[in-house]
């Protein structure tokens, strides 16, 4: 699309829904939101660039393929579900260590959850999934424009044969 207004509105809505996309991941854990919601939002942010810009940009900006995302999202989910199942015989069940203890003991510093990882698993696994599809789509409709030129359009309601 060659639209003036699309693409400078996109230059200032992709950083915004992007960052509002990892606030809603990063707030999912205790309140609504979360992975899924999450890469819905950042999906919408390339489909949002991939409409101002061209899928090229986009699938440049996204630096890897759609299908690697997902695919290592799936496994951050496996594993975030697995490191509960080892460690307390429950899959998917949550653990908490803390990245710093002081020598007394106490915990302090940022949890870093087998709930945390799942969820960031799942986020990847939309992100991929969706920009995917949304490609492939913007790809075919491209092929179909490209190849419309020589069908010939009906002379009285000028809609396709």
């Amino acid at each position: 699309m060659n639209s003036l207004i699309l693409s400078t509105a996109a230059r200032f809505l992709i950083p915004v829904i992007l960052a509002l996309s990892l606030f809603i991941f990063w707030r999912g854990h205790n309140e609504p939101g979360g992975g899924f919601i999450g890469g819905l939002l950042a999906a919408t942010a390339f489909a949002l660039l991939a409409k101002a810009s061209g899928t090229a940009k986009a699938r440049r900006t996204l630096y890897l393929r759609p299908r690697a995302i997902a695919a290592f999202g799936l496994g951050c989910a496996l594993v975030g579900g697995i490191w509960g199942g080892l460690a307390t015989g429950a899959f998917l069940k949550g653990m908490w260590p803390f990245l710093t203890i002081d020598a007394e003991g106490h915990k302090h510093g940022l949890p870093f959850g087998s709930i945390m990882l799942f969820d960031f698993g799942v986020y990847l696994v939309v992100l991929g999934t969706v920009t995917g599809i949304l490609f492939a789509l913007e790809d075919s409709l491209a092929e179909d424009a490209a190849g419309a030129e020589d069908v010939p359009l009906d002379k009285e309601d000028g809609r396709w044969r």
